[in-house]
Order: structure tokens, then sequence, then C-alpha cells
């Protein structure tokens, strides 16, 4: 029932409220959660279907029941901040499939038992604040409500976008959550969410105070002195910082130089330069110029503050805050010597993929756009501790099919290589080539771009950890009361909400590329999801009964043309005409979509079966997404099309346009599903 009178005046700043803090506690799990939980970094994308499956179960229990979440909202939030921050935890990630850079011997439970226990309490936490937000959302107008949410959802992520781009500190975030929490719980819960939240936000002001703890971006940082500084990241060993004359010797870091005696190296290029290493050693070996790239900002200022070499203050020193292959592909510059510095990240691009910062580094169209831009005489070089012979063979095979010969390569131990491609073989002067140590593995590609996995499988770690995370979402969709029977009739929801899910996550994919794998592309393209559902919203508001084949014909339509135009298109593109190819190519689908599926759930005559279909779609979506490591990403698309085409199958076998709800529950789905 509509409420009326005075007290729906609150309604909708207080819906606002919770939609905004509902994202911002979501984003917050993601960050936070996996800065705190060793290499959980690497399966962030676990969080975020926790945090979807969380907010769907709190609009799915009915307005009369669940009341006890709301009260006890804050409880299950604290008490994963304490216990991580008092009893820290461990994600075992060995597998012999994928390679994962981290000097940490990880111990306790394997990933299989770990990340479904991580999904299933942040679950629970975002269980508790979608139950507040779904109760407001009941009190209004399914369309007006949905507008609120999707403002609160923008404000919130703009907020979390904000706080990153300040580096503000984990009790930053934790004081604006529980002033929020604090508002929506009311007087009447005052004493209740006080003790919880107030228990949170001391456990992350002991954080913030930690002496040599910051936080970047992408990171949480933590600096240590002892006779040099080490640089944890995450809560793993990511660098240390090294005087130049340690790094003058016979060191990684000065072998490229050494093998291009003939190379004037006045003008280097470093991708990855961190603290300065690799700048300093430049300079040291006559560098006129030095561009220093370096995707995290804390990074860079860290070296800048504490290198004993003080790179980052000669004015030879150019520093640009920017992923690398975004650079590559901004810059017309040439360079003596190109040298890809050790860029092995320990977190993925946004919640929802598979790709690392640095994966796009590693490319065969990487490797290329590099070649262009090294000087006639010049070489490029790359190094690392590369954990496997086979990854070294890809590069190695991957940069003499590039270059047209082998490049040097020097080891310092097992695995622990340097290899150097001069722009001709007259350009190096090698104590040894490369020769491969068994079968070489295919090369990366922009649409394959992930360089540490040995085949196109997806690893047994993954499968293994995706079923215990499905089989718990089917038994907490029934334990809401919703049975799955009653779902059959919705299969065309559940189709859409598949495919709404891999849609999103390859139009991420798609900008990491285009624009860079920086946390700024990312918040932009999640600001830019949520801008799209609301103009499909507007105009779903404004028709009075849409012709479903239309939006249909529509959504196919702009399918087609997203998977016709190859990415190498829209790269070779300048800048602004390759953001309008971009943002046509990736949000068309999307609008298309949403009006389709806001037009599917409104007149659902049981809303609330048809949303459990949609989240049980969403959620199989998230894993339908580790295909990519099968077929690359561009066939996420055909995927996507076959779903949607499976769900407009269902709804004309469903037969004639159904009635409207008879209740304000007609679009309580839509709420979640856009978050995907």
């Amino acid at each position: 029932m509509k409420d009326t009178g005075k007290s729906l005046g609150s309604v909708p700043p207080r819906l606002l409220l919770a939609s905004a803090t509902m994202l911002f506690v979501e984003l917050a799990l993601i960050r936070w959660s996996g800065a705190n939980v060793v290499h959980l970094s690497y399966f962030s994308n676990f969080i975020l279907l926790g945090s979807f499956l969380g907010i769907g179960l709190g609009f799915l229990i009915p307005a009369a029941r669940g009341q006890w979440l709301k009260r006890l909202a804050p409880v299950p939030l604290a008490l994963l901040v304490v216990l991580v921050r008092e009893f820290p935890v461990q994600v075992r990630q060995e597998s012999g499939q994928v390679i994962y850079f981290t000097s940490v011997v990880a111990t306790g439970l394997p990933a299989w038992v770990t990340l479904p226990a991580l999904f299933l309490l942040t679950a629970l936490i975002m269980t508790a604040i979608g139950k507040i937000t779904a109760d407001l959302f009941r009190r209004l107008p399914s369309l007006t409500a949905y507008r609120y949410d999707l403002l609160g959802s923008l404000a919130g992520s703009v907020s979390f976008a904000l706080l990153s781009w300040l580096r503000a500190p984990s009790v930053v975030w934790g004081v604006l959550a529980a002033l929020a929490m604090l508002v929506l719980g009311g007087r009447r819960n005052t004493v209740l969410y006080t003790i919880p939240l107030a228990a949170m936000v001391a456990a992350l002001a002991l954080e913030s105070m930690t002496p040599g703890v910051s936080w970047s971006p992408y990171y949480k940082i933590q600096v240590t002195h002892t006779r040099s500084y080490r640089i944890s990241a995450n809560g793993v060993p990511h660098q240390s910082i090294a005087p130049l004359p340690v790094l003058m010797r016979h060191t990684p870091y000065r072998q490229p130089y050494d093998e291009t005696p003939a190379n004037p190296h006045k003008r280097v290029l470093v991708i990855g330069a961190g603290n300065g290493n690799d700048v300093a050693v430049a300079l040291a070996h006559g560098a006129e110029r030095v561009d220093a790239v370096e995707i995290d900002p804390g990074l860079q200022q860290i070296g800048a503050q504490h290198h004993p070499a003080k790179p980052y203050s000669n004015p030879r020193v150019h520093v640009h805050i920017n992923d690398g292959r975004a650079f590559l592909e901004q810059t017309s510059a040439r360079y003596d010597l190109v040298v890809l510095a050790l860029p092995d990240s320990l977190t993925l691009v946004g919640g929802a993929s598979n790709l690392r910062l640095e994966s796009y580094l590693f490319t065969r169209q990487a490797f290329e756009a590099a070649r262009k831009h090294v000087a006639p005489h010049g070489a490029f070089a790359m190094y690392n501790f590369y954990r496997q012979s086979w990854l070294i063979d890809r590069f190695g095979g991957s940069l003499t099919d590039v270059y047209g010969h082998a490049p040097c390569m020097t080891t310092f131990s097992k695995n622990w290589a340097v290899l150097v491609a001069g722009r001709t073989p007259a350009d190096q002067s090698c104590a040894k080539e490369w020769q491969p140590s068994g079968a070489v593995p295919a090369a990366v590609t922009d649409d394959h771009p992930f360089p540490y996995l040995l085949h196109r499988t997806i690893p047994r770690l993954y499968l293994g950890a995706l079923g215990a995370i499905l089989l718990m979402t089917v038994l907490s969709v029934r334990l809401t009361g919703v049975r799955i029977r009653r779902t059959v009739r919705y299969t065309d929801m559940f189709l859409m909400g598949a495919a709404f899910m891999l849609l999103e996550t390859k139009n991420v994919i798609g900008f990491a590329l285009y624009f860079g794998t920086t946390w700024l592309v990312n918040a932009l393209v999640f600001i830019g999801v949520l801008l799209a559902v609301l103009a499909a919203v507007e105009v779903r508001r404004r028709l009075a009964s849409p012709n479903r084949t239309v939006l249909q014909l529509l959504l196919f339509a702009s399918l087609a043309v997203a998977w016709l135009v190859p990415a190498h298109l829209v790269l070779a593109l300048p800048v602004a005409p390759r953001l309008a190819a971009a943002i046509a190519l990736a949000f068309a689908p999307i609008f298309c979509a949403n009006l389709l599926f806001s037009d599917r759930l409104a007149l659902a005559p049981d809303p609330t079966a048809a949303f459990g279909a949609n989240l049980l779609g969403a959620l199989t979506g998230g894993t339908l997404e580790y295909l990519a490591l099968l077929t690359g990403y561009q066939a996420l698309l055909l995927v996507v099309a076959v779903l949607y085409a499976g769900a407009c199958i269902a709804m004309r076998i469903g037969g004639r346009r159904p009635g409207p709800p008879t209740s304000l529950e007609g679009h309580v789905g839509d709420n979640v599903t856009v978050r995907g």
C-alpha cells in the first residue's frame, strides 16, 4: 500500500542514502578485503558475487519478515573487519595451471574452502543493508523508487572514487559508512548500531595509524625500513628500494644496458617505474630524458620520498601516472631503450574480471606497439622472476616473432630472467640467446590476455570455488522462501540476468584495453553503466506499452555491431573518436537490454519469483565469465547473444503480455540486476 502524508516526504532521501551506502559498502568490501586477506585481491570477483547475492536476498525477503536483520545490520560488517584484523586469513592459491606473483608461502585452508566462506560472509553483510533499502523501496511507486535508487548508486560510486583519488585511509571509509548506517538505523537502533560500528571504526583506526601504512587507488601499502626500504602491497612483499651502487652491480637492472653497448641510451622509457630503481639506473647510464610510467601514484610517491638516488627529483625525468599500454598507444615518442620493469600487479581490473593490471602489457599486440616506439639501433628489454620456464618461453617466443630474431636471455637464478631484443640483431650483444626449454606456449593476444595461464583452460582451483558458490546461491534463494520450481516460468529472466552480467564484464574489459587498466577508467565505466540504465528506465517510464519485438531487434542489432567491430580498429582511432566509438559499442547494448528487462519485470505477475530467477541468472553469468579463459573475451558477446535469444524465445513461449503486478514490488529486482 502506498504511503501518503508527511511520512512519505522522508522516504526519497532515505532511499537515496540507503542505496548510496549499499554501493559504497560493496566497493569498500572489495578493496578492504582484498587488501587484508592475503591473495584475495586475485579473486575479488568472488566478493562482488557475494555482494550481489546479499543485496538480492535483502530484496527477496518479504516486508513483514527479516526485521531482525535491520536491527543487527552493522554486526556482520563489524565482525568481518574485527576478525580479519585480529585473526589474519590467507587464500592458498596454489595451482600448477596459473601463476600468481607472490613471495608469501600461504597457509590455511585451500581456496575452494576459503573463497566460498568469504563469499557467504559478504552476502550476509549485504543482505542486511539490502533489507533496509528494500523496505524503503516498497514505500514508493516502483519507477520513482528505482530512480532514487540509481541516483543513490551513482552517489555511492562517485564518493568511493573520490576517496580513492584522495588516497584516504580505511578509517575514513569506515566513518562515512558508520554515519550513514546510524542515520538509516534511526533513533530506535542507536545503541544497537553504535556498539558494532564503533568497534569497526576503532579497528580501522588502528590499521590506519600503523606506521608506514598508506592506501593507493590499488593497494594497501606498507613501508618498512631496516637496511633498506621494503614495500608490501596487500600484505605481500612487492618492491624494495636499493642504493644506486647496489643497482649498478651485476643485476637485472643494468643488464639491458650491458647487452646494448652501441646504444646511446639517450632516451629511455621505463614502464613499471615503481619506486624508481630503473629510473636511477637509466640516469646513471647517461639518459638525457627518461619517461617513467607508473600506474600506482602511491608507489611512485614512496620512491620520490625515500629513494637515496632521488631519481624523481631529476629534471631529466618525466613522470606519467598511467597504464603502460595506454601510454604506448597515446605517445608518438621513440626511445633508444624501452624497459618493461617488473610489472607484476597483485590485483584484478574491477571486481568482475580475471584481468590483472598488467595483462595487456604482455600481448603480442602490446609487444608490437612497443616496437613502434623503439628508435633505430634501439632495443626493448623486460625482466622479472617469472616463476615458470614456460612463461619465459612464451615471452621469448613472442619477442622472436615480433622482432624477427631471438632476444638475449640472461638468468640470475632459476626463472629470474632478463630478455633484451634489439631492433635488429646487430643492436644487441648477447652472451646467450633465448632458446626454448620445451614446447613454446602460444602468444597472448588482446582478446585472450592471460599470460600467466599455461593453456586455454579453467583451472581446477576456480572450478571448485565456483561450484561451491553456486550451491550456496541455490540454498540461499531457497531459504528466502522462493521455490525454484516457481521460477521455471521465468526462464527468460534467468537468461537475461546471466547475459547482462557477461555484457557488463565485456565492457569493463574493453575500456581497459582502449584507455588503460587504471582505477579511474574502471570507475568511469561503472558510472557509465548506471547512467545507461537510468536512461533506459526514464525512457521506459514514458512508454505506455512498448513493442517488445522492436526492443529485441534493437538489442540484437547493437550486439551484432559490437561483435563485428574488431578491437584493433577502435584502438587505432585517435583518443576522441576512440572514446565515442567505445561508448557507443559498450552502452548501446546495455541501454537496449535494460529497456527489455525493465519492461518484462514491470509486467511480471509474480515479481518475487521473477526476480529470484533473474538473481540466479546474474550469478550464473558471473561464473560464465570464466569461459573467457577458454574462448577469449570477444566470444563472450556470442554467449550474450545466445542467452538473450533464449530469453526472447522463452518470452514468446510464455504467451501474451501479462498484466501489471498487483503490488509495488514489480520493480524490486531492477535494483540488484544493474549492479551486476
